[in-house]
């Protein structure tokens, strides 16, 4: 077991693409984590969907012994975490579990939004926070400039600030002395009863459920009993260890060490994330606070295209809920569509995590619903819901109002393309906060309605930036909205699963792009077909699709046109009874489509 002093708890925290996982992995090379035959590119970032896309999903934790030049061996935790806003959970869980962080800032992009929130979550936890600027090798590079503007934005002290290049090396030994210089060893007494914080889980195949924990005080050994304090589950440890980045069993863990444990746990329900690990025997009196629960804020049905994968679909999402605490889901039926699942998330990025995972992990093909929000229904009789899914909207005679969410969003972009980001939030119905200048970069701060960001806000923001603007909100309560439902009808019949809220300035908009694009989807059958987009009772938006025409007089050659004439009478009397009784079945691929550019680029 390490003394107390000897031990540094940190994270690494930056803005996406600003050289995290390559700072991680320089770190686990120098002080020998692993062979140089087993390092690899972003060796932390174990998923394969995170090494294509280039962003780390989960926080990784590993462990790491370092010899200081004044000759004391140290054990470093370092737990490295995302970028991007929509994992911004997965951050406040690992920085709970630390004491300080290292804050990398891009030296050719400066302070972007995400660096502004993730520095803020690491001062509300109390952190000794070291700068360090990365990508110095790169001719674009202008540290001096940098320094100033972290010094401006951020309002820390950058004269001692560190300049590295994460790819190369160069400055990563000045970083390790730094960190067992500057950061403060963890608190905590071996005597005192166990107290540990439960900061992660997942499931393994062969061991049952894992464990990340952060002991605070006492010992976790292999052969204990220890028990779950929200949940009373109580278990036997089967072993105990640390992270090298590979697993490596250890005696014990005391205070201040953070590795994991596994005690053959089957049930996912019985380690929530930020729960308190106490002794059986020898209970501590109060459990940590923990982490505050996730509020999803996108909402969207996952459904088998097969009825037969429900099951599995069930199975897959209980496992990986245990390995993303921050994403929710329940049992949910649909007349299109069948039995499914409605899924909360924090993020539309995680909403297509969480899918692509789905797909490849668990070999399932599904089908995603229009992503909504979650809107404050106030009823007539004085009671409030939330409504998930607008196919459960109440009739509209019962609604006195309705209050959607709004943001709170900061956008940083050089100054060229303010203009566009201006008027883009502007048709989103935004309200200007504030505007502020910091050298050639404006940051805005607007509130916007969330219904309007879900969507394609994202993409809208990085095409008319050129892919320069960076983005970060908060949530920041309701607000009444004259809000309408659409719906919308394929042969008089209602779809439930493509109908919609939207404010009702869009309504007309957005009901005409999806019936255009129905058009387009729906094969052609014997009869037309009638697509519309109505609000209540009143159809604001319709296109048809055309009949496809049998030749009836094929078999005519010459002779009287009457008898032309009444074959023809047949047929159009024929389709008129088809489309008084046919039915229209949809193809679950123009579902994907109609769903999936259901929001199409406003002009």
């Amino acid at each position: 077991m390490t003394d107390l002093t000897h031990i540094r708890n940190f994270s690494i925290i930056a803005h996406i693409d600003h050289g995290k996982s390559t700072l991680a992995d320089r770190l686990i090379q120098l002080c020998g984590g692993l062979s140089e035959r087993e390092m690899r590119e972003q060796v932390l970032d174990s998923m394969d969907i995170e090494r294509e896309r280039g962003i780390t999903i989960k926080a990784q934790a590993v462990s790491l012994n370092y010899k200081a030049k004044d000759g004391e061996t140290y054990r470093l935790n370092l737990m490295d975490t995302p970028g991007h806003v929509d994992f911004s959970y997965e951050v406040s869980r690992c920085l709970a579990a630390c004491e300080g962080s290292l804050l990398v800032v891009d030296a050719t992009q400066g302070v972007e939004a995400q660096t502004l929130a993730n520095v803020y979550l690491a001062i509300d936890n109390d952190h000794e926070i070291i700068p360090v600027l990365n990508k110095i090798d790169l001719p674009a590079a202008e540290p001096e400039r940098i320094k100033e503007q972290i010094t401006d934005v951020i309002g820390l002290d950058t004269s001692n600030a560190l300049s590295i290049s994460a790819k190369t090396g160069e400055g990563i030994a000045e970083v390790l002395e730094e960190l067992v210089a500057k950061l403060p060893p963890p608190q905590g007494d071996k005597a005192a009863p166990l107290k540990a914080l439960l900061v992660d889980s997942w499931y393994d195949a062969y061991l049952g459920v894992m464990i990340l924990v952060r002991v605070y005080d006492g010992t976790l050994k292999k052969g204990m009993r220890v028990q779950m304090m929200s949940s009373g589950a109580v278990y036997q440890i089967d072993q105990v260890g640390t992270f090298t980045p590979k697993p490596a069993k250890t005696d014990e863990l005391g205070p201040g060490e953070v590795g994991y444990l596994t005690a053959s746990i089957k049930t996912v329900a019985d380690t929530n994330v930020g729960d308190t690990i106490t002794s059986e025997k020898n209970p501590t009196a109060e459990p940590l606070p923990g982490f505050k629960p996730s509020v999803p804020v996108v909402f969207c049905g996952l459904f088998p295209v097969d009825a037969a994968d429900y099951e599995d679909l069930r199975d897959s999402l209980e496992k990986l809920h245990l390995n993303d605490a921050s994403f929710h889901f329940e049992a949910e039926t649909s007349a299109a569509l069948g039995f499914g699942f409605r899924c909360g998330f924090l993020g539309l990025l995680h909403l297509e995590i969480i899918q692509e995972r789905l797909e490849r992990e668990f070999d399932l093909d599904l089908i995603t619903t229009s992503p909504s929000v979650v809107y404050h229904i106030h009823l007539t009789d004085n009671s409030m819901i939330e409504l998930h899914n607008p196919a459960d909207m109440p009739e509209v005679t019962k609604i006195t109002r309705m209050e959607e969410p709004w943001i709170k969003a900061t956008i940083l972009v050089p100054d060229e393309f303010l203009g566009s980001i201006l008027q883009l939030c502007t048709e989103r119905r935004g309200e200007q906060v504030e505007l502020t200048y910091v050298g050639n970069r404006a940051m805005a701060v607007y509130r916007l309605p969330l219904n309007e960001v879900v969507i394609d806000f994202y993409d809208r923001l990085k095409s008319v930036s050129r892919g320069y603007a960076s983005f970060d909100y908060e949530m920041e309560g309701y607000r009444d909205g004259d809000l309408s439902k659409v719906s919308i009808l394929v042969n008089a019949e209602p779809v439930d699963a493509l109908s919609f809220i939207v404010h009702r300035e869009h309504a007309e908009t957005r009901g005409r792009a999806i019936c255009e694009r129905l058009k387009d989807l729906i094969p052609r059958q014997l009869f037309k077909i009638a697509i519309q987009a109505a609000i209540g009772g009143k159809v604001i938006a319709r296109t048809t699709v055309s009949a496809l025409r049998k030749d009836v007089t094929s078999k005519c050659y010459g002779g009287d046109i009457t008898r032309k004439k009444k074959l023809l009478e047949k047929q159009k009397a024929g389709k008129k009874r088809m489309r008084q009784f046919g039915k229209v079945e949809i193809p679950q691929s123009a579902f994907l489509q109609a769903l999936k550019t259901g929001d199409e680029k406003r002009n």
